[in-house]
This record gives structure tokens, C-alpha cells and sequence, in this order.
């Protein structure tokens, strides 16, 4: 089992599906979501997971319970690894991100522990430096509009201290290489310069911890 990349069909049937996100639209197509779009990104996992642990495609189902858009499916196909890193294909092509989306309120004090620190908060500030001097964007998310409760709103590190999640993205746009192993290839320099920041969340704020 070997991954070869994605047909560029793979990408239309997303575009067809954004237009017409419909159980008549996704039953005509399922065969070839199985086959040609859900199928690389098995053999894709299969071949990260020496190097980032095992992997696990997300459902194609959308969660309306609680939406105003009740529109059924997904318009991207997502999937996780264990060792931290995230990649997703959709009509805009290809993306991936690594770190932590959202953390959990014990999760957020450690955070918010290490980034006030003298030591770990430099520690992180030249993780993120690196990284963006690599050319991939660091982001925080769900971001508070001014320092959190018990910090000061002076803190040299206030912008991180106000993040409640901190992930490395990149996107690429539809191109050839995408139906190539190249694609992998991208993927796997991604991660491995996104490993710092997860390393460094996964030594000062962990799992969550109920």
C-alpha cells in the first residue's frame, strides 16, 4: 500500500459537493469518495505513521444538532495523528496544522503557567521564532481580548498569555505535485518542523487531565 497523492477529481468532488451538499449528491458520489478521496488519505496515514503514530480519518458527517447550517456533509476530509499534527484536503487543496486547538481549563492554567515563566516562556517564544522563520504560521485561538484574570495586561509574552489553543498551520494551493508522493513529502516537513511546538506543549501543559 503505497500513497501516490490525490486525483485532481478528488478536489472536484468537493467543489461539487460545496454546490450541492445533498444525500442525492453524496450517494451518486460515494464509490468514488471511498475509493479515489477517502482511500489516499488511508494509505497517506499509513505511511506517516512510523514517524507521527497512527492516524484517524474523521467522519464525513457534519454536527447540525446545535448549527443553523444543517447542511449534512463535511466539504473537506479531515484526519488526525496521534503524535500531534492534523491534515485536511478540500477543494482549496491541501492543509495541515499541529499543536493544541482547544485546550481544557486545567490545561490552560498549565499554559498560561509556562508562558508567564521566565525560563519555558523563552523557551517557547524561540520555538515559535524558528518556526516562522521556516515559513509556517503559528496562531492562537479563542483568544481573549486582553490578559487573562491574575496576569498582568503589561506581560512582555500578553499575546500568548491570551490564546486558549496555539497550533502551526500551512496551506497549499491545488497544484500537480498533489497527485504525487510529493505531497507526502510537504506533509512530512511540515510535521517535523511543527514538532517543537508540540513537544513543548506536550512538556508543560500535557493531556487533559479531568
Amino acid at each position: 500500500m503505497t500513497f501516490r497523492g490525490w486525483p485532481s477529481e478528488a478536489l472536484e468532488f468537493y467543489e461539487g459537493l460545496a454546490a450541492d451538499n445533498s444525500k442525492t449528491y453524496w450517494t451518486a458520489h460515494q464509490a468514488f469518495y471511498e475509493e479515489r478521496v477517502r482511500e489516499p488519505m488511508r494509505e497517506l496515514l499509513a505511511a506517516l505513521e512510523p514517524e507521527f503514530g497512527p492516524g484517524k480519518i474523521f467522519r464525513p458527517y457534519r454536527d447540525v444538532r446545535f448549527s443553523n447550517d444543517k447542511s449534512p456533509y463535511k466539504t473537506h476530509l479531515g484526519a488526525w495523528l496521534e503524535a500531534g499534527g492534523y491534515v485536511q484536503l478540500s477543494a482549496e487543496g491541501l492543509a495541515a496544522g499541529c499543536g493544541m486547538y482547544q485546550m481544557e481549563p486545567d490545561q490552560l492554567d498549565r499554559y498560561r503557567k509556562a508562558v508567564a515563566g521566565d525560563r519555558t516562556g523563552k523557551q517557547l517564544t524561540d520555538v515559535i521564532a524558528t518556526i516562522e522563520a521556516a515559513g509556517i504560521g503559528v496562531h492562537g485561538h479563542g483568544s481573549l481580548k486582553t490578559a487573562p484574570r491574575g496576569y498582568p495586561k503589561d506581560h512582555p509574552r500578553v499575546d500568548l498569555l491570551r490564546h486558549k489553543g496555539l497550533t502551526t498551520w500551512q496551506e497549499w494551493a491545488p497544484a500537480a505535485w498533489l497527485g504525487t508522493a510529493k505531497a507526502q513529502t510537504r506533509l512530512v516537513d511540515f510535521l517535523r518542523a511543527s514538532r517543537p511546538l508540540r513537544a513543548w506543549l506536550d512538556d508543560h501543559v500535557g493531556p487533559h487531565r479531568p
